[in-house]
């Protein structure tokens, strides 16, 4: 299926009706076996697949015509946006359903759920619990945690997710950059992997430029060493 990803994916940008016809003949020979090979999609595969491309198509078209074609194609991707009266009581549930599955990390310091204006969340890790230092790859032992926040992701798919990685000011700043923008990206390639709609995901490094403590101490350099996972709404559009 990595293949067929990367056929649609070139595939974006084209004409909306064009992209949806085009998908449904990649998407006829994307299926394959245990061993890799090529194999008919099954009517459920295929069903599927057409739906989504059909969805993400449709959506980029009424993006096109209010000049907001990357949002059409999202809320086409997704199934729809949330209709203004209900997004409050959808971020709602949505910060429960984190709050009681990441009890035990938020009781450990571990990771931290707020609300934030607009209906929007926030879900954040720091690099001690999710990285070691000096390092981007996930430490096996937050995988679980991962698990549950991509578990609820999932179930409350119509949000956008903007992933922020974040470092101290010990180092150069070039290198601060990187690592961050690393962090972000290895956060978001998780999520991938648990089968998150790429539309939803977007990973930026912001270095050591938007500290939430002093680096002074110890203790404040390891809460700016962290990775930030804000959760907008999709809300459709009014009037």
């Amino acid at each position: 299926m990595r293949n067929c990803t990367r056929r649609l994916r070139r595939l974006a940008g084209r004409p909306a009706l064009l992209l949806l016809t085009l998908s449904a003949v990649v998407l006829t020979g994307c299926a394959t076996d245990e061993f890799g090979n090529r194999r008919p999609l099954t009517e459920s595969e295929a069903g599927v697949a057409i739906g989504s491309a059909a969805g993400a198509a449709a959506g980029a078209l009424i993006g096109s015509r209010s000049a907001d074609a990357g949002k059409g194609a999202l809320i086409g991707a997704v199934g729809g946006a949330i209709t203004g009266g209900l997004v409050g009581s959808y971020m709602e549930r949505q910060r429960k359903d984190f709050e009681r599955v990441l009890a035990d990390e938020i009781a450990r310091g571990d990771i931290r759920v707020e609300e934030l204006p607009n209906d929007r969340l926030l879900v954040g890790m720091t690099s001690s619990t999710a990285f070691d230092v000096d390092s981007a790859d996930i430490k096996p032992g937050f995988y679980s945690t991962l698990d549950k926040i991509s578990a609820v992701v999932n179930k409350y798919g119509k949000t956008r997710l903007d992933i922020a990685g974040h470092t101290d000011n010990t180092g150069a700043a070039a290198y601060n950059q990187q690592l961050s923008e690393r962090r972000a990206g290895a956060v978001e390639s998780y999520l991938l992997a648990e089968q998150v709609l790429p539309q939803r995901l977007r990973s930026t490094g912001y270095g050591e430029a938007r500290p939430v403590a002093s680096n002074e101490s110890e203790y404040g350099r390891t809460l700016n060493r962290r990775v930030e996972i804000t959760i907008d709404p999709i809300v459709a559009e009014t009037g």
